[in-house]
């Protein structure tokens, strides 16, 4: 029995790692993924320079992301077009992480988290990612965005970055220190770099402007010897070795919360990002799992190296789709142009100015932001804008943590509103289904002692006592019949109700019949007892006419009815004139 199992789990695994087809797609056209490559790289370098020095490890840090993590996605990943590396929103919720642990907190939340992934993808939960609203989603990136620009403020004003871990306090704080002290070059430096980037990017799209605005923010600093515009400074030549400096175990419960963070946010940003990729192309498909996986390895093996946690990255893999890149060999070029700089170049690199990285990053959090999106959002519905604007402000205000969970929950809630407003019980006439003979004569006797009630939608927790009120209300009839046809779905909750309403009417003399049950009904119906009662004395009917019938024999056995006088044929050869 073991071995079958073996099978299974190594059939599971396997499922998950590269096979022939990738090898095969690599070789297709080599020279076009190698110029992606490099054009990504390129635009990747300030990024991943930016975001690590946003993080508080420093630029090598992001580097080294984006070589060990870009090079592990890529291989292992779900998608034949994903970039990976540091982000703006991975690095907002590492701020804190390393304010308060430092780089041995980092390496154990990337640990925990990259186990996370690796245990979500051999689940195959990779699927229920594209249930998260987009309300959240918009509004959780808007909210990275204000903060990612918030973070770059001590930079681009030439300030130390303040104490704290609180980016609306660390702003206010390198505010007060420019007003003492201002550096206008610094200022200027990221205001240049920034806009150069904006008007760029509408004016020639395809060409890496940030590239080429941070080499020229250097050049001027060196050249008119700009000392108001602080270098990244001295970068290691090369990866630093593999390092297990763990924290304490006693610390590893207050980093759970965060690594669940960090996980989430890779999941769903990489998840994001690779379904943003397919549908810019035609024929590709990533695999969620997969994608899973990989970022689970990409999670373990990047903080090992100095580097930080890190997701699929929405705009590098849309460079990486734009310039024609069609297998994995593109995004590995990418992460190989950027160990040869690690290697080869890092002198060069450590002159760049913090304040020309500030202007990226504000240019970078600028294009986040996709205004048509939402504005269409907050057009749809008011329950979509207020999930929108809930999520961004508890995204600045609060951390990431809880402003998925507030928008996840606050989505949630609004939209069992919604379904709970669908649900709905009317009264009905119940003429259509008597005998043609007696619509006129008996109809209106019968509508004095029974009512005919049509459940229409779910009845769940979220409407069904709004349903106990309505028939709690029902009065001076002799029989209830309720056609649960139309019944979506219902739950504990609902059935509790039902039975709760059956027990009250039959508390008042008024007798419940049912008609139209569905089959995958009867078993929460069943569960809390509500289908016995329904059944009592045979008073659940498949179809309502049954139902009518039965509740006409039910008012003639009460006396409320008259009993039908059956008329019998006379015998042969008797008429009615003759002697009996």
């Amino acid at each position: 029995m073991s071995t079958p199992l073996l099978g299974r789990a190594w059939g599971s695994v396997r499922a998950l790692l590269p096979g022939r087809a990738d090898l095969v797609a690599m070789g297709r056209n080599p020279r076009r993924d190698l110029l992606a490559g490099l054009t990504v790289a390129i635009v990747a370098l300030p990024l991943a320079l930016g975001f690590g020095v946003s993080s508080g490890l420093g630029a090598e840090a992001g580097l080294a992301t984006a070589v060990v993590a870009g090079a592990l996605a890529a291989l292992f990943g779900g998608s034949n077009l994903q970039v990976s590396g540091p982000t703006g929103a991975m690095t907002v919720v590492l701020v804190p992480i390393v304010a308060q642990y430092g780089p041995g907190g980092v390496l154990t939340v990337g640990l925990i988290a990259g186990l996370m992934l690796i245990a979500l993808a051999v689940a195959r939960a990779g699927r229920y990612m594209q249930y998260v609203p987009a309300p959240v989603v918009e509004g959780f990136t808007l909210g990275i965005a204000c903060v990612i620009g918030l973070q770059q403020v001590p930079g681009a004003l030439g300030v130390a970055k303040p104490e704290g871990d609180k980016v609306l306090v660390v702003t206010w704080r390198a505010v007060e220190e420019f007003v003492r002290h201002p550096n206008w070059t610094a200022v200027g430096l990221a205001l240049a770099v920034a806009a150069l980037m904006l008007a760029g990017a509408r004016w020639r799209p395809a060409v890496p402007f940030s590239i080429v605005a941070v080499i020229a923010a250097t050049l001027a600093a060196q050249l008119f010897h700009l000392n108001a515009a602080r270098p990244i400074g001295d970068l290691p030549a090369g990866l630093p070795t593999p390092s297990l400096s763990f924290l304490d175990p006693g610390a590893l419960g207050s980093l759970l919360a965060p690594a669940v963070a960090v996980a989430a946010l890779a999941a769903l940003e990489s998840l994001l990002s690779a379904s943003v990729a397919d549908g810019m192309t035609a024929g590709q498909k990533h695999d969620p799992d997969r994608e899973l996986f990989g970022q689970g390895l990409a999670n373990l093996a990047a903080p090992l190296f100095g580097g930080v946690p890190a997701t699929g990255a929405i705009a590098r893999t849309a460079v990486n789709v734009r310039t024609g890149a069609g297998s994995r060999l593109a995004a590995l070029t990418h992460a190989a142009v950027l160990a040869v700089i690690v290697f080869a170049a890092a002198p060069l690199v450590s002159r760049i100015p913090l304040a020309a990285l500030a202007g990226v990053l504000l240019a970078t959090a600028v294009r986040m932001v996709e205004v048509g999106s939402l504005r269409a959002i907050a057009r749809a519905t008011r329950s979509d804008a207020v999930v929108l604007v809930l999520t961004a402000v508890a995204t600045l205000a609060l951390d990431l943590v809880y402003a998925v969970v507030i928008g996840l929950v606050v989505a949630g809630a609004l939209a069992l509103r919604a379904v709970a407003k669908q649900a709905r019980m009317e009264q009905v006439s119940f003429a259509p289904h008597l005998p043609g003979e007696d619509r006129e004569e008996e109809h209106a006797l019968l509508a004095e002692h029974i009512v005919a009630y049509r459940i229409d939608g779910p009845l769940c927790f979220a409407g069904a006592h709004r349903f106990l009120l309505e028939l709690a209300e029902v009065a001076d009839v002799r029989v209830v019949i309720l056609r649960m046809s139309r019944v979506a779905t219902i739950d504990a909750t609902g059935a509790l109700v039902l039975k709760d309403a059956v027990e009250d009417l039959n508390r008042r003399g008024i007798v419940v019949m049912t008609s139209g049950i569905r089959p995958g009904q009867r078993q929460v119906l069943s569960s809390v007892g509500a289908l016995d009662l329904l059944r009592h004395e045979g008073r659940e009917f498949a179809t309502t006419l049954a139902a009518i019938a039965a509740a006409r024999t039910h008012l003639q056995c009460a006396g409320v009815l008259p009993i039908p006088v059956q008329k019998t044929a006379p015998a042969p050869g008797i008429t009615e004139e003759s002697p009996r």
